[in-house]
């Protein structure tokens, strides 16, 4: 192989590595770059979840959407909704097990039937609370959505607790009791928070 040809195989396969070099350096800084705007986005989160009543739970349900959510309060809010809201089916459905199990006492099915009916309506008013959120955006009557959005929120923790109410003075087994109150009442601070972070929007 003649010097000439040497020296284009040289230049070729030095702007080979230079180019792998920077390519390298690229990937590194935007991995830099992502991994500091995950840390702002899940300290907007934590400062918002501090303004709430379960600060805790609020961070632990919507730090995982934090790439999603960025320094956005309405996407904070509208996450905050659709975690709260696939929570109350969660417990709508665990509750409809529930009423199949064998051996129920009479108080037992009442209770159940209950908390599944106001669950049930719970999931309504967070639907239509998700609708209310939506509508803020753009509208001229943005006193009137907001006022709606929390009057459905509100409702919806209203039945919640009615749910969990229906245990005093009962007796009933550790089973029914445990999961129901466990859920709904993990559901109700769910809520708790989502009413909590509508104070932070910006109308």
């Amino acid at each position: 192989m003649s010097s000439s040809s040497f020296q284009l195989v040289f230049i070729f396969c030095f702007s080979i590595l230079l180019l792998l070099m920077s390519t390298s350096t690229q990937t590194v800084s935007a991995a830099t770059t992502n991994k500091a705007c995950l840390k702002t986005y899940k300290k907007f989160i934590k400062s918002a979840c501090n303004s709430t009543t379960y600060p805790k739970v609020c961070y632990k349900a919507l730090s995982p959407s934090a790439s999603a959510i960025k320094t956005d309060t309405n996407k904070l809010c509208s996450i905050a909704l659709s975690f709260t809201l696939n929570a109350t089916y969660n417990a709508s459905s665990s509750i409809d097990s529930l009423s199949k199990m064998k051996g129920l006492s009479p108080s037992e099915k009442q209770i159940i039937n209950d908390c599944a009916e106001t669950t049930g309506e719970a999931i309504y008013e967070l639907e239509n609370s998700l609708k209310a959120l939506a509508n803020l955006q753009g509208s001229d009557h943005k006193a009137d959505e907001m006022s709606d959005l929390k009057t459905w929120v509100s409702a919806a923790l209203t039945d919640e607790y009615t749910c969990t109410d229906e245990f005093d003075g009962q007796k009933v087994s550790k089973a029914v009791k445990n999961t129901i109150k466990k859920k709904v009442l993990n559901l109700a601070k769910l809520t708790s928070n989502c009413l909590a972070l509508f104070n932070l929007l910006d109308y």
